[in-house]
C-alpha cells in the first residue's frame, strides 16, 4: 500500500478513537493506538512510522526481533501481543515495552526472570478468554483471580492489566459484551484485593471493533488491517 494510503488510514483511525472516546467521556489521550504490523513488510512498518506511529505489535517473536532491529534507530515501542510460549521470552525481554499475552504462571514468572537478567522491568497483561473459545489462548473467566492473585506480586515483571481477543464478527456491537465482560472480570478482580494499579489497562479491540472497545474503556486497541489493507 503506497505511504499516503498508510498515513491517511492511520489519521483515520486516530480520528475514530477520538470521536469514541468522546462518546464515552474519555480522553483520547488514555487509548494508546498498537499499531499491528504481523506480516507487513519493512517499508509499510517505516511509512506507518513516519506517519506518526509510535506503538507496534508483533505475534511472532522472530518478526518483533527482525522490525525491532532493522529500526533501531526509530522511536517506537514494541508490543508483543501473540501467544508467547517460555523458550521464546528471553528472545524479548532484553527491548519489549509491554507483553499483552501472558495466561500462565510458567510465563510470568518465566518472563520475571529474563527480565531481571536484562536489568528491565517489563510490563505485562493476562489474556483473558471471555468468550470461552476452545480456538482462542488465555486463561478462564472464573480462573482469572488465582492466576492475578498469583503473579501480581513479581518484581522485573509488572502486571499492568488485561487483554482479550473476542471472536471475529461482521457487527462490531456484537463484541460490546465481551468488552463488558472484561471490563468486569477486572472490577472483580480489584474487588478480590488486586490493587487497581496494577489492573490499570485493558487491552481489546481490533480492525472491526475498536471503536466500541474504546467505549467500553479500552486503554490500548490494537489495529493493523485498518491501517495497511487486508493481508494477502
Amino acid at each position: 500500500m503506497p505511504y499516503g494510503e498508510i498515513a491517511d488510514n492511520l489519521r483515520r483511525v486516530q480520528d475514530e478513537i477520538a470521536a469514541a472516546a468522546g462518546r464515552a467521556g474519555r480522553d483520547p489521550g488514555e487509548v494508546t493506538l498498537v499499531v499491528v504490523t504481523k506480516t507487513r513488510g519493512l517499508d509499510e512498518v517505516r511509512a506507518a512510522v513516519a506517519a506518526g506511529a509510535t506503538d507496534l505489535g508483533e505475534n511472532y517473536v522472530q518478526e518483533m526481533e527482525a522490525k525491532a532491529e532493522a529500526l533501531a534507530g526509530e522511536d517506537v515501542r514494541w508490543h508483543a501481543i501473540g501467544h508467547l510460549q517460555t523458550n521464546k521470552v528471553r528472545k524479548i525481554a532484553p527491548f519489549v515495552t509491554l507483553v499483552h499475552s501472558v495466561d500462565s504462571v510458567r510465563v510470568a514468572r518465566e518472563l520475571d526472570t529474563r527480565a531481571s537478567a536484562a536489568g528491565r522491568r517489563v510490563p505485562f497483561l493476562l489474556q483473558v478468554n471471555v468468550s470461552g473459545e476452545d480456538s482462542k489462548f488465555g486463561v478462564g473467566v472464573d480462573d482469572a483471580e488465582a492466576l492475578a492473585v498469583e503473579v501480581c506480586g513479581l518484581e522485573a515483571a509488572r502486571l499492568v492489566g488485561l487483554m482479550t481477543m473476542p471472536p471475529y464478527v461482521e457487527d462490531p456491537e456484537a463484541n460490546r459484551p465481551h468488552f463488558q465482560r472484561l471490563r468486569e472480570v477486572r472490577e472483580r478482580l480489584v474487588a478480590a484485593g488486586v490493587a487497581e494499579a496494577d489492573l490499570r489497562h485493558l487491552s481489546m479491540g481490533m480492525s472491526g471493533d475498536f471503536g466500541v472497545a474504546v467505549e467500553e474503556g479500552a486503554t490500548l486497541v490494537r489495529v493493523g488491517t485498518a491501517i495497511f489493507g487486508a493481508r494477502d
